[in-house]
């Protein structure tokens, strides 16, 4: 079982040419970023983990700038978003932010997306909220076709282009590793579309009942990456004996120092599992 780190890059916290060179040093694999492009001040949704909304999400750093700040001084960490909200997002410039970031970075992007839940947020991008599931599978399919494609086009009922150049194209082939996020809800997407999933926390036995559905509509084996993990041995070992392919450490939102400390605690927790 690999780990990595999740968390928000924020500009109150680590910067993120401090925080890269810092999940590597710590033999960490993995680096993956949240994003909110802004948060609404009026809200009828509520916050999913209940109470208030935490600072952090008001602050995000843009994930590709954030990533490819980390990409040049690291060489060997892979760069995630966790998640990107194609929802609120164009496909032919998202199309060229991550093969961007994957040329930058060596082939080191994994291109982490989800629909969002957080609805005003959405409807400001001009997106109607009962339609992100079908929005965000056109906008990967046509994602992909730019990717692959010299001559990329697409025709649906969101994303509409004829014949177009667009490059650079990403370094990995066919393209970068596509984890999508969320419940079961998403299970039809990472079928069709990803290479794996970015499970929210839960249960151990949970989670090994919900990869057993996965891989029966996927009809192959799904990997799974758990994001925002608290760094709880037992968890930990929970999810490795039912065949998690990485754990994402929660690394809460801190200046430089504690920042620091606080990987330096998740690295003597995970020693015993390396």
């Amino acid at each position: 079982m690999k780990f990595g780190i999740s968390t928000f890059v924020t500009d109150q916290g680590v910067t993120p040419t401090v925080l890269g060179p810092a999940v590597e040093e710590r033999g960490f694999d993995s680096l993956f970023i949240a994003e909110h492009t802004h948060i609404p001040v009026e809200r009828r949704t509520p916050y999913p983990f209940g109470g208030e909304m935490p600072e952090k999400y008001y602050r995000t750093l843009d994930p590709f700038v954030a990533l490819t700040a980390a990409a040049v001084v690291t060489e060997r960490l892979l760069l995630g978003t966790g998640i990107t909200l194609v929802v609120q997002r164009d496909p032919i410039i998202t199309a060229k932010e991550v093969a961007s970031l994957d040329l930058v970075s060596g082939g080191r992007a994994i291109f982490g997306v989800g629909v969002g839940w957080l609805r005003e947020e959405i409807e400001n991008h001009g997106t109607d909220p009962a339609v992100r599931g079908r929005l965000v599978n056109e906008r990967l399919r046509a994602i992909r076709e730019l990717w692959t494609k010299e001559k990329a086009e697409f025709h649906g009922e969101f994303v509409d282009f004829d014949p177009v150049y667009s490059w650079p194209k990403p370094v990995q082939r066919p393209h970068p590793p596509i984890y999508v996020g969320g419940g079961e809800a998403a299970f039809p997407r990472i079928a069709e579309l990803g290479d794996a999933w970015i499970a929210n926390v839960m249960p151990p036995e949970e989670l090994r009942r919900r990869m057993e559905r996965l891989h029966g509509m996927a009809h192959r084996d799904v990997t799974v990456t758990m994001a925002y993990t608290p760094a709880d041995p037992e968890l930990l070992e929970g999810f490795r004996k039912v065949g998690v392919d990485r754990v994402l450490l929660n690394l809460e939102t801190m200046p430089e120092r504690e920042s620091l400390a606080q990987l330096d605690r998740f690295s003597a927790v995970t020693a015993r599992f390396r």
